[in-house]
């Protein structure tokens, strides 16, 4: 299941143990583009504190939510895929497809996305 802290990928990628290709960075917040994308555009958004997704928020992690979501419309502003649609999501557990437990945000666009999740 999950590994702890200081085996975590997304951790190592925060400590700079392990490269990214970073697109955003501040005190609280990274952003990277994801290694495997699924999309033209597809960045990984996470908070710096190690959480091991939306089930398990602790108050701090659960405080910078807006600010995700702000900094998710500005990747997409600052990607291009604002206008012709962009998709944010978190896998949460194993059977929904989360496979590094560290919350994660990923965007995606710059192409048709389909598969409609939801009316």
């Amino acid at each position: 299941m999950s590994a702890p802290a200081s085996e975590c990928l997304f951790c190592k990628i925060v400590r700079k143990e392990i490269p990214a290709a970073l697109v955003y960075e501040d005190d609280e917040l990274l952003a990277f583009k994801d290694i495997f994308p699924q999309a033209p555009v597809h960045l990984l958004i996470i908070p710096k504190a190690h959480c091991e997704g939306l089930g398990d928020l602790t108050p701090e992690v659960a405080a910078l939510s807006g600010r995700i979501l702000q900094l998710s419309a500005q990747l997409a502003r600052d990607h291009g895929v604002m206008t012709g649609g962009w998709r944010l999501l978190s896998n949460c557990g194993p059977d929904a497809g989360q496979t590094v437990f560290h919350l994660h945000f990923h965007l995606l666009g710059g192409k048709p996305l389909g598969g409609k999740l939801c009316q």
